[in-house]
């Protein structure tokens, strides 16, 4: 496939890199910085042809004015790889005949290398009629990943979920550090503990994976985690407040928790 693409940083240099190695053609490389598009056009090489598919990977409210940025021309498909933004933000795109739809990788990408490497085995939310999901869902299987379909309409609630799941996670892990790092432990000793319960989440699903005092119950020792937290690390209170009460409410236990939590 020859594939062009607006927006050379994480997202669109992971996707461009991925591609080259799965033996696709990139024709075209632009974006705002034209220094980093030309890093990425070097990178991944850049061949004479026809764009098969525009691939748009710009920031979410980028998008709101990319058809100031991108002319539509009639390239055969167009996406954007927002997880939250609909397909009809193309719609410049699609009046001037191209197919529009969205491809997102629903996988961190912290830098253009890493993030390629790391869309191996990722899956990739397809929204998109036919005959644009079909070269979608080959194009990612492609790439080594697992695509699937996201309806239009469900866009945000599947973004929420993916957000709780993946800055959730970290803001929890970063509380967990402050604290550790309180008590004198390193924070590296956890790591057993998070991937045996990432892993209990997959396997029981994560309702069934939850343990520990507040799952059990056990309302005194919550209170003494609660007041070692407001002794020895106040500034963690309130975000560890707002953990534990999530805890409660996923256990089915906010109401024996309520006076503790506070």
């Amino acid at each position: 496939m020859n594939i062009a693409i607006y927006g050379p940083g994480r997202a669109g240099g992971a996707l461009a890199i991925a591609a080259v190695e799965a033996g696709h053609t990139i024709v075209s490389v632009k974006g705002r910085n034209p220094d980093r598009a030309l890093a990425l056009a070097d990178r991944v090489g850049i061949a004479d042809g026809e764009a098969d598919i525009l691939i748009i990977a710009v920031s979410d409210d980028a998008l709101a004015s990319i058809h100031e940025m991108v002319v539509p021309t009639a390239v055969p498909y167009v996406v954007h790889v927002s997880g939250a933004v609909p397909v009809s933000i193309l719609h410049e795109f699609r009046d001037a005949g191209s197919i529009i739809g969205s491809f997102h990788p629903l996988q961190t990408m912290p830098d253009a290398e890493s993030g390629a490497t790391r869309l191996t085995g990722a899956s990739i939310a397809v929204t998109a009629d036919e005959p644009l999901r079909g070269a979608l869902f080959e194009l990612a299987e492609s790439l080594g990943c697992q695509p699937f379909d996201v309806a239009d309409e469900v866009k945000p609630l599947y973004h929420a979920a993916a957000a709780a799941a993946a800055n959730a996670t970290i803001a929890s892990l970063v509380v967990a550090s402050d604290l550790y790092q309180s008590a004198g432990v390193e924070f590296s000793h956890t790591r057993p503990l998070v991937d045996a319960v990432v892993a209990n989440a997959f396997e029981l699903g994560p309702a069934d994976a939850l343990t520990g005092p507040i799952a059990r119950g056990d309302v005194a020792t919550v209170e003494a985690h609660v007041n070692a937290v407001r002794t020895a690390a106040p500034e963690s209170l309130d975000a560890f407040l707002s953990l534990c009460k999530a805890v409660a409410e996923v256990a089915g236990r906010a109401g024996e928790f309520e006076g503790v939590l506070r």
